[in-house]
Order: C-alpha cells, then structure tokens, then sequence
C-alpha cells in the first residue's frame, strides 16, 4: 500500500501542547530554564513509538521540565547544544529509533541515501554513532554535568560487542563515549529514578546500584562471582580468544531474559570494569498503561510543518499493544532491548488510543497495524510464574513451544471485536509480524486449540490488507535450528490454511514471505535447495535481505567469533562479498542474468538435479 503525505492541521494545538525544542518555545510556558534537556538523533515526534518523546513525556509527567533537541547539528558551531545551556539535572541522549550504522549502511557496508526518521527522509542530519558524538561535545562544553545515554544504541553496547561495520570488537559503549551512565532497555522507569535521586541531591556518581544501568568503576570495586555477580572474561581476553567472547554472550542473553532482572555483570576493561546492573520485571499492566495514556499530540512536531517523516507516515494509524517478545530469533535485538516477558496493555487504554486516532483529521477509517514486537503475543505468558521465574531459556517457541506458555489468543481477538466495533472504524490491518508457529501450535486445550484457529481465520480473512507478510526465514532445518525458527513444514501448513480461508472468504490476497541469506549455518547449497522449495511454491521472492550483524545477537557472536555461544560448536558464516553474492543470487533464480552463476555454481556442488529442478532439462 502506497503511503502518501497527508497535511496535518496544527490550528487546534498550542505551544504547551508539546515539549520545547527552542529557547523560544521554552519562554512561552514561562520557563526560565529545564531540569532536563534531551538530544535526539531522529526528528521529534510526539508519538508513542518514538522514544525520546516516550523519555520527554514521562518526565514532563513526573512534573520535570523537559527541553527536546533533534537532531542537532555536530558541524557547525555547536550553539543546537549550547542553546538551553546547562540542564539542573543531566543531559540525556537517545540517539534514535534505529541503532546508528543499520540506519546508515547496508548489509553491504554501502551508505544508504535516505534516513525514514529525518524530514523529508534526507540522509546526513545524524552522525554515525551518535552517543559517542554527541557526548563528546557535550563533556567539551558542560564537563561537570551529567550524561545519560539510552536508546537502542548504548543498549545493545552496554558490554564488549562486535562491530561488523568497523570489522572489530568494540568495548562497552560506556568506555568509548564519556557519559556517565548508560540507561538500556526501555527507559521509562530507570529514568525517574535518576531524576529523583538527582533532585533529591545525589550524585550520578554514587549511584551505583540503579537497576538498567551500565557504569564504569574501579577495578578494586568488582567483587568475587557469586549467585548474584557473575564475572565476564575480559575486554582484553576476548580480544586474544574469541572464543571467550562466544561464551560470555550465554550470560548476557541469559539474564537479560530472567524474569527477576537477573544478575549483575561484570566486565574488566583496561583499569576499570563495566557493571551492569540487572533489568527490571516487566512493566505491570497499571505501568506500561502509564506510558501510552501520557499526553501525546501523536504528530511531528510543527518545526516540520510540510515535510514528509516516512518513519511517521507508517505508524500514524497505528497502535502498539504490547512490549517484549519470547520468540528468541537468533538475528533479533527485540529480546535483548525490551526482555521476553511480555507487558500487555489493557483494552481501556488500548481502546483509548484508537479513539484518538479516529478523531484525526486525516483519518479515513482504517487502523494500519494493531500490533507489536511479534503481533499475536499480547497478553501470553507463563501459566505457573514459579517455573518461569527459575527459566533462562532465551525463547518459549523454541526448540519447541514450553508447556509453561498459555499462548491463548482469546484476548487478542477479543481486542480485535472491539476495536472494529468502534465507531469510525471500518476495519483494522495487521501490519506487525505474526508468529505462525504460535498460532498453529496445538496444546491440548480444546478451548486454546479453537481460539488459535479462529484466530488464524480471522487475521487472514478480516485484518490483512490485501498482502499477509509472515517469516519462514528459510527453508533448511539445519538453518533454522540456528535462527531459532521452526521447520519450514509448519510455514507450509500455514499457506495451506491461508490459502483454504481466502478461498471461503472468496479472497485473493497474497502471503509474502521473508527469507535471509548468508545467516551464519547457512551455506551455498542450502540456498539453492530454498530456491528449489520456493520455486515449487510458486513464489518469486520480494521480501528478502542479507543478514546484517547487529550487536547483541546470538547470530552477530556466532558470525565474529565462529562458535554458537550455547553449544561451543564451530559453525560456518559466509563472510566475503563473493560468498554472500553466491548465496544472495539464488533468490533471483528466475532472472536470466543470474543463471550462469547459478548454474556453474550447482554443477561445481555436483548437483544437476538442482539444475534440473530450476531451469528443466
């Protein structure tokens, strides 16, 4: 679906409506200074889905006066981070929706010419590596006022990572950027409590022991490993023995996933070491409620006024129903940023947001996504929390489904009724990922069981807008066992209902499905045999990408070290450009450029029944 630039109409808003990007705004609340001032690498939008707006509002809700600069200028002379001057608490970065370098680069290392977060999708209004940059300037400037980081950046860098844009492993982002604190995950909680120890007296400094948090101390301060400490190997011995790095991943996955926050971890670099201090539960109902109910205007900034954000034309009709994700996928940072337990809003205040969409001006009936980091886990979890408390399992889909998971989707559904009964609302789409292998998973329970087929009914003949987009991923077991994704026998098994629920409903809508190439475990030949399997399937491919190691991964560890961090098993990675073309290509077979290739790739692999298969005899 086309998405075109509708006209927003600022007339019934007032500069109080908004939290203040100039001195100017600032002066007409009658301000004379803020508590907090806000760096933001994308543009300001005042909307759930951003998180610097999230940051900004919950705040401003905490009765903080909160200042907002996107996208400030790093080239000139600095005056976007001198103008509000020095903040009574600290300054805080959120370097953006998307980590830095993904928003950057291709999976080729090749600049990318448009940014979705930037008005008019202008590429350059951002540095690569935000944090490091904009924190810089900032200690240049203000060297006695506190610095925060957060975001999906400082998150996923809060312990030695790899960095596949760099090719090397890096430290903690808390050793290469001067702040004074990392905040990661979602940030909501761990933010007031900054703010409240700051306005309390307190200094950053002593505060040590904030749950969320990364920071840098002496070496003399970290303790013997007990149950509640655990010791990392060295920056400098995952330097010399990759091997190390592989291992010490398990623990950060492990308790990123605990359900009680997990333990602290420690890691030495140089002459100091990294402390990071255990997450917080999920957010309750009552809080993450909290969070969305806070007064957004739920549009750009009137700076902008004119001017096409893409990241925003996406998500305007949209709402978000939950946080977290248990799926676990090998390649994903979900997990990892917002914890496997899942926080559910409850239908007031989801029902609330529709509302509001439906009151805007440019609203024709349609709600664009009813969704979430993986569509269909709202309101699913452990059914015995004892089992779920004592679990570090990265994924509850994976090898196999837990019996723990009450994966009922009556709530869902229960949502979706009401939402469509709204009036103003002539139908909701689907536009999140939905997990298949959630929906087609059968308990036992005759009650579970009829809700998981009535949903998948109800998804494909009510909620999808013309074109169903799911993730097989791939279609080599060996493959997906490493994506931590089911066997392609179940995707098969959900296109034969798919297509069986388009047939009664008299529909002819598509499913589209997503493959990666060159994902580590995958060689040359599994994506030949993809090709054979999807060509048989009468697909020809559109929804494809090379991965990209992104930092805090199990797939990124086992792409730079060459060891699965679980098993301690070597595994393959394709890593040159000449071995990811190889691969890539095959999602083409049916283009005549890439048949030689092909072709003298299969016979080098001796596989003319391959050949056979693609292009006849």
């Amino acid at each position: 679906m086309k998405l075109e630039m509708q006209e927003i109409d600022y007339s019934s808003l007032k500069p109080a409506d908004w939290l203040p990007t100039s001195v100017k705004e600032m002066k007409a609340l009658g301000w004379t200074e803020v508590d907090v001032v806000l760096f933001s690498g994308d543009a300001y939008v005042d909307h759930p889905s951003f998180g610097v707006a999230v940051i900004g509002r919950t705040l401003q809700a905490a009765g903080y006066r909160v200042a907002i600069v996107p996208q400030p200028n790093w080239q000139d002379d600095l005056r976007d981070f001198r103008k509000f001057g020095i903040p009574r608490l600290f300054f805080g970065i959120s370097p953006g929706a998307m980590d830095s370098m993904v928003n950057h680069y291709t999976a080729n290392r090749r600049r990318r010419s448009d940014d979705a977060y930037t008005p008019g999708g202008r590429h350059g209004m951002r540095p690569d590596y935000p944090s490091v940059v904009y924190s810089k300037i900032l200690k240049d400037l203000y060297p006695d006022v506190p610095v925060i980081a957060g975001g999906i950046e400082a998150s996923l860098r809060r312990l030695s990572h790899y960095d596949y844009w760099q090719d090397r492993l890096r430290p903690s982002l808390i050793v290469d950027a001067p702040v004074d604190m990392i905040s990661y995950g979602m940030g909501e909680k761990t933010v007031i409590e900054i703010a409240r120890r700051l306005d309390a007296g307190g200094n950053l400094a002593d505060m040590t022991d904030v749950p969320q948090t990364v920071v840098l101390l002496s070496r003399s301060l970290m303790p013997d490993a007990d149950d509640n400490n655990i010791i990392l190997s060295s920056y400098e011995q995952c330097l010399k023995d990759k091997k190390k790095q592989s291992e010490n991943f398990k623990h950060i996955e492990q308790q990123s996933n605990s359900m009680s926050g997990g333990a602290v971890l420690w890691q030495v670099t140089g002459d100091k070491v990294v402390k990071v201090n255990p997450m917080y539960p999920a957010m309750t109902q009552g809080e993450i409620d909290a969070a969305f109910d806070l007064p957004y205007t739920r549009l750009p900034h009137p700076r902008y006024k004119g001017k096409r954000i893409p990241a925003y034309e996406m998500i305007r009709h949209s709402v978000n129903l939950h946080r977290g994700c248990f799926g676990g996928c090998a390649f994903c940072t979900i997990s990892a940023h917002q914890g496997k337990f899942i926080a559910s809003r409850s239908q007031r205040s989801i029902l609330h947001e529709v509302r509001q969409v439906t009151r805007m001006p440019d609203f024709k009936g349609y709600i664009s996504d009813l969704g979430g980091p993986s569509a269909n886990m709202y309101a699913m979890g452990g059914k015995d929390k004892s089992i779920c408390a004592r679990c570090l399992r990265p994924s509850c889909l994976h090898p196999s489904p837990c019996r723990n998971l009450d994966g009922d989707h009556r709530p869902l559904l229960d949502i979706y009724r009401k939402v469509d009964a709204l009036p103003g609302v002539k139908k909701s789409f689907i536009g999140s990922g939905v997990r298949y292998d959630l929906s087609m998973r059968r308990t036992g329970d005759p009650d579970v069981d009829s809700a998981s087929v009535r949903y998948n009914e109800e998804l494909i003949c009510k909620h999808v807008s013309g074109r169903l987009k799911v993730a097989p991923e791939h279609t080599s077991d060996t493959v997906l066992g490493i994506m931590r994704k089911p066997s392609f026998r179940l995707f098969k098994e959900f296109k034969s209902v798919f297509d069986d629920v388009n047939r009664r409903c008299g529909l002819r809508q598509q499913l589209i499905p997503y493959f990666i190439s060159s994902h580590p475990g995958c060689t040359e030949l599994d994506m030949a045999e993809l090709a054979v399997e999807t060509k048989e399937l009468d697909f020809h491919l559109e929804q494809i990408q090379d991965f990209t190691p992104t930092p805090m991964t199990v797939a990124t560890e086992i792409y730079y070290t060459g060891f699965h961090p679980y098993t301690g098993e070597r595994v393959f990675a394709a890593k040159s450009q000449a071995e990811k073309l190889a691969q890539r290509r095959y999602f083409f077979w049916y283009d005549k450029t890439y048949r030689p290739e092909i072709m003298n790739g299969l016979r080098k692999m001796h596989r003319p029944d391959l050949i056979a298969k693609l292009f006849g005899r």
